[in-house]
């Protein structure tokens, strides 16, 4: 586990208001990767983050409402980055869905749906005690990390497994 890591978690910052909610059950879904550590859920759609195993400390997103290979997509290189998206971008929801999206579209859900005076309280509270500023250019960092992962070696229930092969034939 890293240090920032590490350093969130001994901080108790609550991260609920940016998307991010702690649920005692984790219990993963038909979508969910085999080796993963949940460790947030979205609070809708199913959607929650994790880690997995064999992909050291690269941060995941579960969405099960999309479509085939789409319900899992890489975020963060590491907590560290996770948390510095969220910084620049105040809410989980951008992340989770950028992939689909251009970058014109991306700034314009910013823009849209800016942080909420609870956002803003949480971003700050990261900012102090972990010692972190906003991502530069978050959509292109989410692009490039999404391209330089690769995802062929996920494993899934042997349910969704099939699943996927019949998309691919």
């Amino acid at each position: 586990m890293d240090k920032v890591f590490q350093k969130f978690l001994r901080s108790g910052i609550d991260l609920s208001p940016v998307g991010v909610e702690r649920r005692e059950d984790n219990n993963p879904y038909f979508c969910t990767p085999k080796g993963a550590s949940i460790f947030g859920w979205a609070g809708v759609d199913g959607i929650h983050f994790c880690t997995v195993k064999g992909y050291g400390e690269t941060i995941f997103s579960v969405s099960p409402m999309n479509p085939g290979q789409d319900c899992v997509q890489p975020l963060a290189r590491d907590m560290g980055d996770f948390l510095r998206l969220l910084l620049a971008c105040g809410d989980t929801a951008a992340l989770e869905q950028a992939w689909m999206w251009t970058e014109a579209q991306f700034e314009e859900y910013l823009r849209e749906y800016p942080p909420t005076e609870d956002q803003r309280a949480v971003m700050r509270e990261i900012e102090e005690k972990c010692g972190l500023t906003p991502m530069e250019e978050p959509w292109r960092y989410l692009k490039k990390v999404r391209a330089e992962t690769d995802c062929s070696g996920l494993r899934f229930e042997k349910e969704y497994e099939e699943l996927l092969s019949l998309i691919h034939i």
